[in-house]
C-alpha cells in the first residue's frame, strides 16, 4: 500500500479525495490480482501526512487568502476612485447648472434661499421653551416714561 499510495502525489490527494482514493483502489486491486487475491471493495478511512506537507498545505491556504484579500482592497480602491470621479463630475455639472440659472434670474434665488432658512430659524427658535421675546420699546415692561 506504501508503495501505491505514492503514486498518488498528496497534493491530489488533499484537493480531489475520491479521484485518488478511486486510483488507489485501482491500483491495489490490480497488484492483489497479480498474487491471486481480489479485492471487492477496499476503503481509506485514516491517511496522515507528514507535518511537512501540512505546514506547506496551510502556508499555501494563507497565501492564497492574503492574496485574496488584497485583490479585494485592490478592487474596492478602485470603486472608490470610480465613484469619487462620478461626484465630482456630478459636482461640476450642478455648479455650471447652477451658475446658469443664476445668470438667467439673478440673484433672487439667493435671496429665496436666505428668506427659507430666516423662517426655518425662527420657527425652530419659537419652538423653543428657553427662547423670550421682547419688544424692541424697553419702556414697556418696566413702565417708563418713553422720551
Amino acid at each position: 500500500l506504501g508503495s501505491i499510495s505514492t503514486l498518488v502525489h498528496e497534493e491530489a490527494v488533499v484537493s480531489t479525495q475520491s479521484t485518488g482514493s478511486d486510483k488507489v483502489a485501482d491500483d491495489l486491486t490490480r497488484r492483489a490480482e497479480t498474487f491471486g487475491i481480489f479485492l471487492d471493495d477496499i476503503s481509506i478511512t485514516h491517511l496522515t501526512f507528514g507535518r511537512d506537507f501540512v505546514t506547506a498545505v496551510e502556508s499555501k491556504q494563507v497565501a492564497q487568502q492574503e492574496a485574496e484579500r488584497s485583490r479585494f482592497y485592490v478592487e474596492k480602491a478602485e470603486f472608490e476612485k470610480q465613484a469619487a470621479i462620478i461626484s465630482a463630475e456630478g459636482d461640476a455639472m450642478a455648479a455650471k447648472m447652477l451658475s446658469s440659472a443664476f445668470d438667467q434670474v439673478g440673484d433672487s434665488l439667493i435671496e429665496l434661499r436666505k428668506m427659507e432658512a430666516a423662517e426655518e430659524i425662527a420657527s425652530n427658535l419659537a419652538a423653543s421653551r428657553n427662547v423670550t421675546y421682547l419688544p424692541r420699546d424697553k419702556g414697556m415692561l418696566l413702565n417708563l416714561p418713553t422720551q
